[in-house]
């Protein structure tokens, strides 16, 4: 037999692999590889074994991706992901780029197809995935908000306030001075 490459929504870490390695495993599932976004299976499942293994992914937060559109979508995302941190490590550029460099689309119909299928934009879904970075930093306390904004591409702090009020409520001081760690996961 042939084998099978499943994609799986929101797998972006290695805690996840390990997670999808676990399912399968105690499935008794055969498989060569898993990674971000996939698992590489020894053989074609049976439909009632990828049923089983399909309830024990959605139980865990995983989803299988059955369509191209949300393939697309659903790289979109990691790339998003990736970008933000590599902010951090001072690679700047456009984001429309880095993900058509990725993805060999056009950004027009990858916004598009992402903005229909999220009800969101790449481009607000980018500066949600960076505000929940900024409170990541913001709550170990380590770097001032100048130093946060710096290494996360803003222009300037007011631009980082401006943009955290907008989608928190509350300005970066006020959170880093609450305490609070009301964070959404970086993971989608």
């Amino acid at each position: 037999m042939k084998n099978q490459t499943l994609n799986i929504k929101n797998m972006v870490c290695p805690r996840c692999i390990t997670a999808v390695k676990s399912i399968a495993e105690t499935l008794e599932i055969s498989y060569l590889d898993v990674q971000l976004g996939e698992i590489i299976l020894k053989e074609k499942l049976s439909d009632k074994t990828l049923n089983n293994f399909e309830i024990e992914l959605n139980k865990n937060g995983f989803e299988l991706i059955d369509n191209r559109s949300n393939q697309l979508v659903d790289k979109i995302k990691k790339l998003v992901l990736s970008y933000v941190l590599e902010l951090q490590n001072e690679k700047r550029g456009n984001l429309s780029d880095y993900i058509v460099a990725k993805i060999d689309y056009d950004y027009s119909y990858l916004s598009n197809l992402f903005s229909s299928i999220e009800g969101v934009t790449i481009e607000q879904f980018f500066i949600l995935q960076r505000i929940e970075k900024v409170k990541e930093l913001l709550s170990y306390d380590q770097l001032s908000i100048i130093e946060i904004a710096f290494q996360l591409g803003f222009s300037s702090v007011h631009h980082l306030s401006t943009q955290f009020k907008k989608t928190t409520g509350i300005t970066p001081s006020a959170f880093k001075k609450s305490g609070e760690v009301a964070r959404m996961t970086l993971d989608f």
